[in-house]
This record gives C-alpha cells, structure tokens and sequence, in this order.
C-alpha cells in the first residue's frame, strides 16, 4: 500500500484559511486498515478516483485533495485485535480546500464532506470546524439572543414560546383567539405550527391579519410586546414571496422549516435586506438525518451550528422530556452550540420543545440560565385551567427559578402552577451539577 504524503498531515501543518476539517465516527471490519480507508474518503470527496488519473496531477491534488488530519481507533487496539473484536471504531478528521466549495455554501459544502460516502455504510459526520474566513461570508442571524432581547425589552429572564394546539385544522379566527388568550397569560413568542403553512383553511396573508389584531390587544393588556412566528415554508420560488406578504400584512416574525426547504433556502429569507423581523427555524426533517448512530450526521451539527449559521434566530431544540427520543446530553450540547461564541455569529435562542411542561422549567434554567427560550404547546392550551392559566403557570416557574425558589414552595403560592404540576408533575434530575463526572 502506497499513501501519497499530502493526504496525512498534521492538522499544524495546515493554511488554516484553506480548509474546512471534518470529524467522522466511523465503523469496519476488523482487518480494514483505516489508514487505506481514510485516505479513500479523503479522495472520493474530492479528486474522487479510486485510481490515479492522468489529468490528477500534482498541482491538482494539491490544491484540492482532501487531508487526512486525524485517525483515532477507540479502543485504541495498537498491539493486536482480539479475537471476539469483530468491529473496529475510528474517529477520523478530514480537511477540505474551502476552494472546492466554489464559496460559502451549504450546498456544496455538504456535497463534499457528507455527500458519496453517506453511503459508505457506518460513516456519521459528528462536527464541521470553519476558518474565519469562511465563517464571515455568512450574515448569520440579524436578531439573535441580544436583537429579541431588545425587540422585546426583556432583560433579565428566560423567555416563553408557545405553539398553537391543535397544530393544523384551525381558521384564522380561531388562531387568534387562541393567541390572544396565551400572550394575555404572558408569553413573549408564539409561533405557528410547523405543520400549517398556507392551507386553504387558514390562510396566511388572513392568518396574519386575525393574528396581529388579536395580539395588539393582548400586548395593550398585559403590557407586553408579543412576537408571532408565522409560517412561510412552501417551495423555494415562493418562500420571498410569502416572507413580502405577511410582513406586509403586519408580521413581526417568521417560521421556516429550515432543514425541509433547505439551509440555503433558510440563510437566502435570513440575509434578505428587506426581512427585517426575527426569525424561528424548526427542527422537523432533522431526525432523518441525525437519528442513525452510524450514518448522516449529529443532532448538533444539522439543529443547532448549521441553522445558526443560515441566519435562524431561534431553534427549536428536541429535549429528553417529553414525547422524543432525545438524550439529555445530545440536548445540552445542542443548546450551548446555539449560544457558544462562534465567529461573527450572534447566538441564538435554543427553544426546548416537545413534550415541555411547567415542571421542566427549573431544570432547564439550571442547564443553560436564562438564554434560553421555554417552548410549550399542549403544556400551555392543555392545561386544566386554560390556556391563559397555563401561560401563567410558566411564567410563574420562570420566576421562581430565576429567584432560586424552591418549585414546589412556589406552585403553593399560584393555583395555575399547582394545577400544571397536579397534571404533569415536577422534574427533578438527581444530579444537577454539570462538573459531576459521576454522572
């Protein structure tokens, strides 16, 4: 076996300006030598032969092949492989010329460092890492946490979204009322479901209209700004299109299933100078991509660093709570990548979603204090008092983790948040402390 030397190199070695480096998981068998299977990704996601070309000459692969930076076997079998051992483990790193991409691009970008060998049987891309150069040909999100922050003059606490129930079948009329009665209880952001867009039941351009008269007398009485994420998913060509008219119609935020019409798509609406109101990305499609152990790509790469990267000001983030089947670390990791400084980028809200009740919110301020944006649905228009009451209910469990009270202390002291803890119950985990190694 021969290995051209420019393939293995040092990460050190590299003009860090150059090149995007990818982190792999990948699964073998036994006898593969991961070096030979290293270099090939190397190759196929870039000169892409399995044998050397005449055309493949040495300014060509200097200037484009990929670089293998990185090949880690976990356990690390360096002397001999036992004989039960019938799979082998690698963590591998590969750097890609920023040149190939044409420019900062999701499209290619992803074309080269997942695209053939997503069907390499156990590859998974786990993390992307970017220099500066190609971080800053991207706007990123316009709001963020300080620009909603200041939207809605709020400072000093978490904030609250809520997703309309029942998702679909609702006219505008009866969206509104339900809006209405939720950000009377005190919610900051509502948000359209991700399943209605423009239905012939509840159209968009009306939907808004309904939406932000009831809202404006809502705000007027409980003396606060309310957001409403309107949903404008819909093909590529209408996507402006939709953002025009409900901005035009009084929106002052949107929704985009981000992963669903795509990132480039999403960051197109997100740098549009003439979109100037916040945005939520939402999550669905993402499963298909990161559920697999073995293939695509990390929950936190494709819901949180990659969206945040296509200008969403908000994400909703899957949370270990509720009626999906997120893990709490995956869940962690996703949100401090939405609020962790990354290049010229601001941060964003993570939205913890998905089954969310009253009784997680102390555990959420614990994990990530108050950048963070509680997402409820059913917690709120479910709760046995109303939807008004269920709203009142969270913002009372904000307030009492905010201040360090004791939960359950405060839910004797708010019928609305006992009624929501008799429903659903309070969550604790047993350990809370983030430097615990013991678990």
């Amino acid at each position: 076996m021969y290995i051209d030397p420019i393939i293995i190199q040092y990460p050190e070695a590299l003009e860090k300006d150059r090149f995007v480096i990818a982190t792999y998981y990948c699964a073998t068998k036994r006898n593969t030598n991961m070096m030979k299977f290293a270099a090939a990704l190397a190759c196929e996601q870039t000169c892409g032969t399995w044998i050397q070309v005449p055309q493949e000459t040495a300014e060509v692969r200097e200037k484009c092949i990929g670089r293998v930076v990185g090949v880690y076997e976990t356990p690390a079998y360096q002397i001999e492989i036992p004989n039960d051992v019938e799979e082998r483990h690698f963590i591998i790193r590969i750097a890609y010329p920023t040149g190939n991409f044409g420019n900062a691009q999701f499209a290619m970008l992803l074309s080269a460092v997942i695209g053939n060998i997503s069907s390499s049987g156990k590859v998974k891309l786990l993390d992307l890492e970017f220099p500066d150069s190609f971080l800053n040909e991207f706007q990123g999100p316009k709001f963020g946490v300080p620009g909603i922050r200041k939207l809605l003059g709020v400072y000093d606490r978490p904030l609250l979204n809520n997703m309309i129930k029942p998702c679909t079948g609702l006219s505008p009329e009866a969206t509104a009322a339900l809006a209405f009665e939720s950000a009377v209880g005190g919610v900051d952001v509502i948000k359209d479901d991700e399943l209605i867009s423009n239905p012939v039941h509840c159209p968009l351009v009306e939907r808004v209209k309904a939406v932000m008269a009831a809202l404006k007398r809502a705000d007027e009485e409980k003396g606060e700004k309310t957001l409403y994420a309107f949903n404008i998913t819909d093909k590529t060509e209408n996507l402006r299109d939709n953002a025009y008219r409900a901005i035009e119609a009084g929106a002052n935020a949107l929704l985009l299933n981000y992963n669903s019409v795509g990132l480039d798509a999403s960051r197109m609406i997100a740098e549009d100078k003439n979109i100037n109101v916040p945005i939520l990305g939402h999550s669905d499609y993402t499963g298909a991509v990161y559920e697999s152990p073995w293939s695509g790509m990390s929950a936190t790469l494709i819901g949180a660093t990659l969206p945040r990267m296509a200008g969403m000001d908000m994400i909703i983030a899957l949370t270990p709570y509720g009626k999906f089947p997120m893990m709490m670390d995956t869940f962690v990791d996703s949100g401090y990548k939405m609020l962790s400084p990354l290049g010229n980028l601001k941060a964003v809200f993570p939205m913890p979603g998905g089954g969310t009740t009253q009784g997680h919110v102390e555990d959420v301020v614990k994990k990530f204090g108050n950048d963070v944006m509680i997402a409820s649905g059913a917690g709120i228009h479910g709760h046995p008092m109303g939807p008004r009451a269920g709203a009142k209910a969270f913002r009372q469990a904000i307030d009492a983790a905010v201040s360090g009270q004791n939960m359950l202390e405060a839910a004797k002291q708010h019928k609305e948040l006992q009624a929501a803890f008799d429903a659903w119950g309070y969550y604790q985990e047993s350990k809370t402390g983030i430097f615990d190694l013991k678990g």
